[in-house]
């Protein structure tokens, strides 16, 4: 028999034993460099379906494929060595019925090697959730706002305004603990509704746009690090990269025109001979 591989990457249960106690720190990532830099500093990373509006230039996520999640997935495994990596699955892989979600989240862990899958929560939820937690698969449920709705809630809005939508979220919040989520993402919600879903259900809650009564917080990296002009309202921006790639693109255009790059220093010689008529590289 083989020996195991040892690994010291954070687990399901260190995720699931979080509730209640120090914020889980979960942010998006797309690529190995990317999840390189956020890995030492992050509980959890999620290889969200946001993917596609972030990195692809798409207008939602619908257009999402499994192809495009399995891609990034690989890729920010191969970047990060600690974190636990969740992989977003994507629009329309696994709403017709509990096999396909299996097939499809089985293909994603089996392709990435990432530790669980992430769904978005509706009526269906619960009994995929529970399917494919039987099967072993770890999952993430996600509740309030639903990017994947986007055509159907006609834009991204807040849930939980009214008394009904309240309910609806958190009925689909215990729907999805029941079947077996270990966490469940929170979007999009008013504070009071976040606390009441956090206190209630028993697994870890991990808001974006849903206060700080959540057990843990995510953000879309690119929007965290100032990458885009415009950001929603619940993200803080810690850097402010658009403007700062911008400025070096167009220092580097003037410096291209005007012949000064590259410059000696950027600029292989022909070796010259020595006494001997060996012949070395200049450095």
């Amino acid at each position: 028999m083989s020996k195991q591989t040892r690994t010291a990457r954070k687990t399901v249960k260190d995720i699931a034993a979080a509730k209640g106690g120090t914020p889980l720190v979960c942010l998006t990532a797309y690529d190995a460099p990317t999840a390189a830099l956020l890995d030492p500093h992050c509980d959890l990373l999620l290889v969200g379906d946001s993917v596609g509006m972030v990195v692809h230039g798409l207008p939602s996520t619908v257009g999402v494929t499994m192809e495009m999640m399995i891609l990034h997935g690989q890729a920010v495994m191969r970047g990060s060595e600690q974190a636990f990596v969740v992989v977003d699955m994507p629009f329309g892989s696994y709403e017709t019925n509990a096999d396909q979600a299996f097939l499809n989240a089985a293909r994603i862990m089996k392709e990435t090697g990432c530790q669980a899958v992430k769904i978005e929560s509706g009526a269906y939820a619960a009994t995929q959730i529970a399917h494919l937690v039987e099967r072993g698969v770890p999952v993430m449920g996600h509740v309030g706002l639903r990017p994947q709705a986007v055509n159907v809630d006609g834009g991204f809005r807040a849930k939980g305004r009214s008394q009904a939508e309240r309910d609806l979220v958190l009925k689909e919040a215990h729907a999805a603990e029941r079947a077996g989520a270990f966490a469940i993402v929170v979007e999009g919600v008013a504070e009071d509704l976040a606390a009441e879903i956090t206190r209630e259900v028993s697994c870890p809650t991990i808001g974006i746009g849903a206060s700080a009564a959540c057990d843990g917080q995510i953000l879309v990296t690119p929007d965290l690090l100032g990458v885009f002009e415009w950001t929603p309202k619940f993200v803080r921006r810690y850097a402010d990269l658009g403007p700062a790639i911008s400025e070096a693109a167009a220092a580097y255009a003037a410096d291209v025109r005007g012949r000064s790059f590259p410059g000696k220093a950027e600029t292989y010689s022909i070796a010259k001979p020595d006494s001997k008529g060996l012949r070395k590289p200049e450095p």
